[in-house]
């Protein structure tokens, strides 16, 4: 959250002919609970907009105040219905700007399409630049974002783009709630999170270890083997997001099968599409934690082992 607020207040320093513009901070529909919790932080009122769709589909946005040389703000993440809040938020970004905001910027704490960052196949979309290209487009004169899957993502802008770390808290989280947290291993499930978890492990002065895996297509893994040792240690799976937990699960049950003692699995982004809360609810772990760059109040009701740093300052609330 602290490193929204600082986002947000060194927009202070920018003028509009002369004048210190102020800050608005509107919500699309996907996390009404996050701005307000901002909004709540900065000691600001939220910005007044209605969001709806027409019996067809389309999204409608009615910006409720006028936003006439403001610092406009616009939280909306990428979640749940994914390509409606997209939308949302494309027009809520043109509204403000064809409304003559000073500045607009989109905070998406959870970047949608973000997986699709590379060609990795013939006559495959790269569907994280054409996303850039749509909010550029729209009028967004900057981003904010959190842990993007990959780094590259921000070079498919052309203006200003921040990417949060929640690496600080994480760091936090495990010192207070994981008691043995010393003899511990942090562990990435793919190869693509080594560096992630290296530098974790170098913070926290603990081993590290990755687990190689083979897809047999999107969502579904073939095979798994862990490089390193995790015999009488606490496992901690890190990793930018979980989606439907089966890379998560399998992992666990490959740390328990080496000798973990307690398996802990930590990512930034909770998806959990699809079978992930039944496989939460069946795995072995003693906990999986997120942020909220996702709203968890219903997930959290039917899998308990689900759990959401509240008590974290520096990144978000």
């Amino acid at each position: 959250m602290l490193g929204i607020r600082k986002q947000i207040s060194e927009s202070k320093s920018l003028t509009d002919f002369g004048r210190m513009p102020n800050i608005k901070v509107f919500s699309g529909s996907s996390h009404v609970d996050l701005a307000q919790k901002i909004c709540d932080r900065l000691g600001i009122e939220q910005g007044k907009v209605v969001t709806k769709k027409f019996s067809n589909g389309e999204c409608s946005v009615e910006i409720g105040e006028s936003v006439r040389g403001e610092d406009v703000y616009i939280v909306q993440s990428g979640c749940d219905e994914v390509n409606d809040m997209l939308m949302e938020l494309l027009i809520m970004i043109n509204a403000c700007k064809i409304a003559s905001a000073c500045r607009v910027t989109a905070l998406i704490p959870c970047f949608p399409y973000a997986r699709q960052d590379k060609k990795d196949k013939s006559r495959a979309p790269i569907s994280a630049k054409l996303v850039a290209n749509m909010l550029s487009v729209a009028g967004a004169d900057h981003i904010i974002t959190m842990d993007l899957h990959a780094s590259q993502i921000q070079g498919f802008f052309d203006i200003p783009v921040d990417n949060l770390y929640a690496e600080p808290a994480v760091i936090k989280w495990i010192k207070e709630n994981i008691q043995d947290w010393r003899n511990s291993c942090i562990v990435s499930p793919d190869a693509g999170g080594a560096k992630r978890v290296t530098s974790m492990a170098d913070r926290l002065n603990v081993d590290f270890a990755l687990i190689h895996k083979e897809r047999k297509r999107a969502n579904e893994v073939a095979s798994m083997v862990l490089v390193g040792d995790v015999k009488d240690q606490v496992a901690i799976l890190l990793d930018d997001m979980a989606d439907t937990c089966g890379t998560f699960c399998h992992a666990a049950e490959k740390l328990i099968e080496a000798g973990a003692s307690k398996v802990y699995a930590i990512c930034t982004h909770g998806i959990f599409s699809g079978p992930a809360i039944t496989r939460i609810n069946e795995s072995v772990f003693e906990a999986v934690v997120v942020t909220n760059t996702i709203p968890q109040e219903e997930r959290q009701k039917q899998a308990p082992k689900i759990q959401v740093w509240t008590s974290v300052r520096q990144i978000m609330i």
